[in-house]
């Protein structure tokens, strides 16, 4: 890495977590200036402007997320296993992998009318998350673990979204307790499909 993509990702790192925490919208040039401790002409020769920024530092998100979560996924030694460390990573929203909270709905919930580039980042990770878990539900059912008559596709849509919709509600009241009944639900559903 040159001296310059060193500082060009040194920034993203230092606005990721406060884009994700204060939003698009309520971060200020400011704000990341104050975390760098760079000058406005230094942040400038990086990034033309905030939007360039903020989308920088989706990506890195995604990424911080994405990696965290593989690494949970890789102790699972059975479908079964992965499916229960997926659900356990996202399981506690006041205590949550990124600082600020799930980057999905922070971003997606403040980008859905109004930047079409963020939107697009988030509805593409939203996909990728609901491939995997029907690529682990897919392996589990051709390995033996799990019914055969499972319909993968559509219970990765309803974990996917009945985790984000914790987060959310986790979020709002300041505590776990819907997510935790949320995480038993999800489990039960899981068991009945062992063969």
């Amino acid at each position: 890495m040159t001296k310059g993509e060193e500082t060009r990702q040194f920034i993203i790192e230092k606005a990721a977590p406060i884009f994700n925490t204060k939003g698009i919208a309520a971060t200020s040039m400011s704000d990341i200036m104050e975390a760098t401790k760079l000058s406005k002409g230094s942040m400038y020769v990086h990034f033309d402007n905030k939007d360039v920024l903020a989308c920088a530092a989706v990506d890195h998100n995604m990424k911080v997320l994405s990696s965290k979560l593989q690494m949970e996924l890789s102790q699972g030694k059975s479908a079964e296993e992965q499916l229960y460390a997926y659900i356990d990573f996202f399981s506690n929203p006041i205590n949550p992998p990124l600082t600020g909270g799930c980057p999905l709905l922070n971003f997606g919930t403040e980008a859905d009318d109004t930047n079409p580039i963020v939107k697009e980042k988030v509805n593409i990770a939203i996909k990728r998350g609901q491939q995997l878990l029907t690529s682990i539900i897919e392996k589990g059912i051709a390995d033996g673990e799990f019914d055969p008559k499972w319909d993968a596709a559509a219970f990765s849509t309803v974990l996917f979204a009945m985790l984000e919709g914790g987060h959310l509600m986790s979020r709002m009241s300041g505590n776990n307790d819907n997510m935790k009944t949320i995480v038993q639900t999800l489990r039960k559903n899981i068991s009945e499909k062992r063969i």
